[in-house]
């Protein structure tokens, strides 16, 4: 039974059951469920069960918050309730950049695991040449056994484009068989770009007119008339995605068009006959040569200066990682690896996760919290062999300073390597099994031996810097009866009795947007303004409009009474306490004469935000419609 089988067979229970599941996605802290019925759906046995902190719904969606763990809940959640967990849809909000990355994070990840293997096996083949090297037994790169391990760990290089056929036909709703045959189509041997030259050289030599000719690039038949300039796609990365998200586009437009008794075949067959063309004579060309250019620009700046670019890509690197931006740099690596044998792209990020690692081990000597001193010893555990999500999201980044230790820690080893000229030679070992891919395919070893130093510099520093200038200055609860869940929350309660609504509704935009931070809105009922947590006053406006108070854990939350209220200069205000006061729950802070301001006309609709939302994982809501002083009204997980 998983760590979480029995929470996620509780949930899909109390959700209505499977069949009342369409859908199911999820984000850093919550479960979000598309539900048949919401109504049938339980949500005080939701909210009431060990493992669960709130439940909420929102946007056409039942969301039930976990915490920082919910991937592997929503892993059992899959398993248990037996639906699809590739509905997810690819992200729509944000900037072209955001959605490319995106596309390419959701087409990666689910064969990370099988790349990562590949590799190892790849890296255990050049430790087994280097060892052979030394005469300890005969074993050199034409053994029986080296070229059978290495069709083992190349295959899955060498096919790229049908698995990521495959996974990017998952990600844009194509039919994935279809995917898989697009893929196919790139690798398809007389349609590379070298047998393509030797056909046409030797038809050349028999007399045939000379290959085609396209801006100065050798073009060596034509489709339809049109100029067919050749390339290789076998090991690529990225045409096959363009294609494939072409593809789906086409498959939407057949499926209106075609009536659905012969969809089964005629619509793949319109979607290979004009998507794989269009990708031979367009997109793979004009992909290949931006990919190009990209590599090169990343080339270009390791040329200007392989320290500055080693030091800057080591020490951001785990922020890349964080907001999913590392997948603009890791297919380079990849296409690198792939065409050259070889690449330096990431070569300056290999530190990092063993700075992240030492400086959970230096927090484990220094924390208090008991319930995250036990999440340390598998963080540790788990950042050795190159996986520090754990590490990251449930320690070192709710502490902050532990983690930009590790930045630098990551930054320092980075233009270490760099220094050392450090190239890796396969793209597959994580953690400690990452020291083999330095070692080139004929056993050539120094590139691990710096890879093993950088590591105990990177793995030094973090420590080092940890034990000596962090200290572990507050103690958070854990929720009672969920010790291996590890949730840790911060509650705040209400600091003005009235009705709530979502910030999104209020009247100013600055603060319908989350511009300021995210939180609530209160419409009070009554005209008085009390501490929703123990501790200080941190502003006090001379209005005495708005007060700003920080929490005794760090939280910062700002409490604005009504729009355009700062305008009155303290008319209908009174303070009952000072800036830099420390206050407790309940005490009170501001009094105002409600009835004045609105018949001043004034609304006096009052936005409570978390100002330093970036500091937690989420931000929580009260689903209550009125809420008294003493009532929950937001949830900040750390």
């Amino acid at each position: 039974m998983g760590k979480y089988q029995e929470l996620a067979e509780k949930i899909v229970k109390n959700v209505g059951g499977k069949d009342n599941i369409n859908s199911l996605t999820h984000c850093i802290t919550r479960l979000r469920f598309k539900l048949k019925d919401e109504s049938i759906a339980q949500d005080e046995v939701l909210k009431n069960m060990d493992g669960v902190v709130t439940v909420m719904k929102s946007g056409g969606q039942y969301q039930v918050v976990i915490g920082n763990h919910v991937p592997d809940v929503y892993a059992e959640v899959i398993d248990v309730a037996g639906i699809s967990g590739d509905s997810e849809e690819t992200a729509s909000g944000g900037n072209l950049f955001n959605r490319l990355i995106d596309i390419l994070s959701g087409c990666f990840q689910p064969f990370l695991g099988a790349l990562c293997a590949a590799g190892m096996i790849k890296g255990l083949n050049a430790l087994l040449v280097f060892i052979g090297t030394m005469g300890v037994f005969d074993y050199t790169t034409t053994t029986g056994t080296y070229v059978m391990l290495n069709a083992i760990g190349d295959s899955i290089f060498m096919f790229m484009p049908v698995i990521l056929g495959y996974t990017s036909a998952k990600k844009f709703r194509l039919n994935p068989m279809v995917g898989i045959v697009i893929g196919s189509a790139l690798c398809y041997p007389t349609i590379q770009g070298s047998a393509l030259q030797a056909a046409f050289t030797a038809t050349a030599a028999e007399g045939a007119a000379a290959p085609y000719s396209l801006l100065g690039l050798p073009a060596y038949e034509t489709f339809l008339g049109i100029p067919w300039v050749g390339a290789t796609y076998t090991s690529s990365v990225v045409p096959i995605i363009f294609i494939v998200a072409f593809a789906a586009q086409i498959q939407r437009l057949a499926k209106k068009i075609i009536p659905p008794v012969i969809q089964t075949f005629v619509v793949p067959f319109m979607v290979l006959l004009i998507s794989l063309p269009v990708g031979f004579l367009v997109i793979g060309p004009v992909i290949s040569m931006l990919t190009d250019l990209l590599s090169a620009g990343f080339q270009g700046l390791m040329d200007f200066s392989p320290v500055v670019y080693g030091l800057l890509l080591g020490f951001f690197w785990q922020v890349l990682v964080i907001f999913g931006l590392h997948w603009s740099v890791v297919p380079l690596h990849i296409m690198q690896i792939t065409q050259f044998g070889f690449s330096q792209i990431l070569a300056g990020t290999f530190g990092a996760s063993f700075a992240q690692t030492a400086v959970v081990l230096a927090m484990y000597f220094k924390l208090k919290d008991k319930k995250m001193k036990s999440l340390c010893p598998p963080a540790i555990i788990s950042g050795i062999f190159g996986v520090t999500e754990p590490a990251i999201y449930g320690i070192t980044l709710p502490k902050k300073t532990p983690f930009v230790f590790s930045m630098i820690g990551g930054g320092i080893s980075g233009a270490f390597l760099m220094i050392n000229g450090a190239t890796a030679y396969t793209s597959g070992g994580l953690g400690i099994f990452g020291i083999f891919n330095y070692i080139t395919p004929e056993g050539d070893a120094r590139g691990m031996w710096v890879s093993v130093m950088a590591i105990l510099l990177a793995a030094a520093i973090g420590f080092g810097l940890t034990m000596a200038f962090w200290k572990d200055d507050t103690v958070e609860e854990a929720v009672e009866g969920q010790p291996a869940m590890t949730v840790r929350k911060e509650v705040i309660t209400s600091p003005i009795e009235g009705t709530i609504a979502p910030l999104s509704s209020a009247q100013d935009e600055a603060f319908a947007q989350g511009v300021l931070g995210k939180g609530i809105l209160i419409h009070p009922t009554k005209g008085e303004v009390v501490a929703p947590f123990d501790g200080t006053v941190m502003t006090l406006f001379p209005s005495k409009h708005a007060i700003g108070l920080i929490s005794e854990n760090g939280l910062e939350l700002l409490i604005h009474v009504g729009l355009d209220t700062v305008q009155l200069n303290g008319e209908y205000f009174e303070a009952h306490v000072q800036q830099g006061e420390k206050v407790v729950r309940g005490q009170k802070l501001l009094s105002f004469d409600k009835d004045a301001l609105v018949q001043a006309g004034y609304t006096i609709e009052t936005p409570v935000l978390v100002t330093n939302t970036a500091d937690y994982l989420d931000i929580i809501e009260s689903d209550k419609k009125e809420v008294v002083c003493s009532d929950d009204l937001i949830t900040a997980l750390v």
